[in-house]
């Protein structure tokens, strides 16, 4: 596993931020309805004794030794103010509906540190009885202690009073630690996906790890559309950062054939819904803006839907030309509303897509289309599996790889670019599609020296 950048899971944790809300609001919640409704208030009575002894009964002045002695005897005394013969007279003498155990458990004895001194606490639903229970205990441990260890100086140093408030009331406290445990938990799940994230993801050094350039950043729609929206963003809104992202694709892909005439490009990805047909589609518009005859050519013969995105009908597409006469191609090519983009959409789903790519009638196909065409993008299958880009690949001048940020498994993404790589296919470089702007290191590269993006 690769080592954990903490830049990045900072970044990553931004994505959790509603769970973070949720599970705080979820705690939170769950803590004032149990605090507030389910637990019963519990008030808590404290009182003071003062252990010594005076030497043979004649004098009042407590010695250096009677101190000593007496706090090595405290815990011996604590034990004894909670025992069964304490408690039961305390019972028998206040008349309370509490056996021995129960009332054990609520009484708290321990001796304050350096001193012959025992702090006594009693809690109980009820204030009153607390407060009685208490000096009850104080009172009856006085006279046991004098008649066990014939001490004369003993007394209690102050007469518990009824407590006016809960000494359990610690809502406060429990939702600071619920809101702190809600936290701990989201961030440790979110901690746990990302280290255990397998996803070929933007900041990943693409280049060294499969030998291929990022060409292209795509960032998330920046663009506020209603749900019949189209994807057509180049066209829709041209000044979107979205647009700006296609533009700067198209500038790269020429600028990396600038030695030869790049006249046909395939958009392919490694699975399906990484966003290969929405670049496909926006990048011929593109072109078709820089004033090029374009033509948009979907080779998705499985699941093609380039038809959709122009709301054209797919009743005769590229399936169809290939089991017909070339000469009848002008039949099959669609105009669209885009100036300079023509279409052909993917036609009838055959069963056998790869066979049709594969024939010597598609390459006579594509020469042809050169002749026709300044640019030729042709939208391909997912490689995933699929032979169909591999063998169109081969035909093309250029191929990019469309990868949906932190979506790709890192294992079938190598295997896309080494079944590429295998048929020497020239491929362009990768192109990350998704990708979260305000956490990409690439953020507002094209504002940086304050210049306005261009309309072409």
């Amino acid at each position: 596993m690769e080592e954990i950048n903490i830049k990045e899971f900072f970044s990553y944790l931004k994505h959790y931020i509603f769970a973070f809300i949720i599970a705080i609001i979820i705690a939170v919640s769950g803590v004032l309805v149990y605090d507030i409704v389910i637990k019963k208030p519990v008030y808590t009575a404290k009182t003071t004794v003062v252990i010594a002894n005076s030497e043979d009964g004649k004098s009042t002045a407590t010695t250096l030794n009677d101190v000593n002695m007496s706090q090595k005897l405290t815990t011996t005394y604590s034990e004894i103010a909670k025992s069964d013969l304490v408690l039961n007279e305390v019972i028998n003498t206040l008349g309370v509906d509490v056996d021995v155990k129960a009332l054990s458990k609520n009484v708290t004895v321990k001796p304050v540190d350096n001193t012959s001194i025992l702090s006594i606490s009693v809690k109980d639903l009820d204030p009153a009885r607390a407060t009685s229970i208490t000096n009850t205990i104080a009172n009856v441990f006085s006279s046991k202690i004098t008649e066990i260890f014939k001490l004369d100086n003993v007394s209690q140093l102050s007469v518990a009073e009824k407590p006016t408030a809960p000494s359990n009331n610690t809502t406060v406290r429990d939702a600071i630690l619920a809101t702190a445990v809600a936290i701990l938990l989201v961030a440790g799940l979110a901690f746990l996906r990302f280290y255990l994230d397998d996803s070929v993801k933007e900041s990943d050094d693409i280049e060294k790890l499969y030998g291929l350039p990022v060409t292209g950043r795509i960032t998330k729609n920046d663009v506020k559309a209603n749900r019949n929206a189209s994807e057509l963003i180049v066209k829709d809104s041209p000044k979107s950062i979205v647009s700006e992202n296609i533009k700067s694709l198209r500038t790269n892909l020429q600028f990396a054939s600038i030695d030869k005439n790049l006249k046909t490009i395939l958009v392919t990805s490694t699975n399906a819904s990484e966003g290969k047909s929405f670049v496909s589609a926006n990048l011929a518009i593109s072109f078709a803006q820089a004033d090029k005859r374009v033509l948009l050519v979907d080779c998705d013969l499985r699941k093609g839907r380039v038809h959709r995105l122009f709301g054209l009908h797919n009743k005769n597409g590229l399936s169809n030309l290939l089991t017909d006469e070339l000469s009848n191609l002008q039949n099959y090519i669609n105009k669209t509303f885009v100036n300079n983009l023509d279409v052909i959409t993917c036609g009838t789903y055959p069963p056998n897509p790869s066979e049709l790519l594969a024939s010597k009638k598609n390459k006579k196909l594509i020469d042809k289309l050169r002749g026709m065409y300044s640019i030729i993008i042709f939208d391909g299958a997912p490689v995933g599996g699929l032979a169909d880009s591999v063998i169109l690949s081969t035909l093309m001048d250029e191929t990019i790889i469309v990868t949906r940020d932190g979506a790709t498994n890192k294992n079938e993404f190598a295997a896309t670019a080494e079944a590429l790589k295998k048929v020497d296919a020239n491929v362009a470089g990768v192109v990350f599609n998704l990708v979260n702007r305000k956490s990409s290191k690439y953020y507002n590269r094209y504002y940086y020296y304050g210049e306005k993006p261009s309309e072409k």
